[in-house]
């Protein structure tokens, strides 16, 4: 309908504005200031960092209400990974902020959303550019397998912290002899991160496929 289609526009704007905001800063940030200011990526992009990642949250309920047709295991699984490393990774452990791979996995995400909320945006009114749309389903395909090396790095790099603090580590008290050491859970989800980015990349290679093959048909510039 009309208002779902709007609403949809609506979102993919707030989600565009809220990205090009982050990419632009970096952009700003390390031309002036050079290789100080990717230590200090998180502190000054974090904020609105955290609020565009909840927001994309909503992509699986507009998925699973039927609003959206993109196919629910592959978004969820994406969406998921950015949750987790953001907020339980990162966000959790002051060390790991200033470190440089933070920077290059903001810059990635960024990148990937900016073109891809933009295609959306022109989609929903029916605009199709051929270009943009190569872009959007051809970019993901190098830079997502990057982004997921960059997440297992930065967990990597957190484990020592993980470790020493003890951070979502528990150890119930006697009777009980039940504990829970966060690395080790941590490290048993790299194994998933990684067999997750091959599923995730055969379906980027599929909606390639769909989407540019028959998009010579239906691409038209306005």
């Amino acid at each position: 309908s009309f208002a779902m289609n709007m609403y949809l526009f609506l979102y993919d704007l707030m989600q565009f504005c809220g990205h090009s905001w982050i990419f632009t800063n970096m952009i700003i940030r390390f031309m002036t200031f050079g290789r100080e200011s990717l230590a200090d990526t998180f502190h000054s992009i974090g904020f609105v960092m955290r609020l565009c990642q909840l927001l994309s949250v909503l992509e699986i309920l507009h998925i699973l209400i039927g609003i959206d047709k993109s196919r629910l295991l592959p978004r969820f699984l994406q969406i998921t990974e950015r949750i987790i490393v953001l907020f339980v990774v990162i966000n959790s452990q002051e060390e790991v902020q200033g470190k440089y791979v933070v920077c290059v996995l903001f810059f990635l995400w960024n990148l990937l959303d900016v073109v891809r909320y933009t295609y959306n945006m022109l989609a929903r009114m029916g605009i199709y550019y051929l270009p943009l749309t190569w872009l959007n389903f051809s970019l993901c395909i190098p830079l997502y397998p990057l982004s997921v090396l960059a997440k297992g790095f930065a967990i990597c790099v957190s484990l020592p912290y993980f470790e020493s603090f003890g951070t979502y580590s528990i150890k119930l008290p006697f009777p009980f002899t039940f504990s829970i050491y966060f690395p080790y859970i941590l490290k048993m989800y790299l194994l998933v991160l990684f067999a997750g980015m091959c599923f995730i990349i055969r379906n980027l290679f599929s909606e390639r496929t769909a989407h540019l093959g028959a998009g010579n048909t239906k691409n038209k510039r306005s």
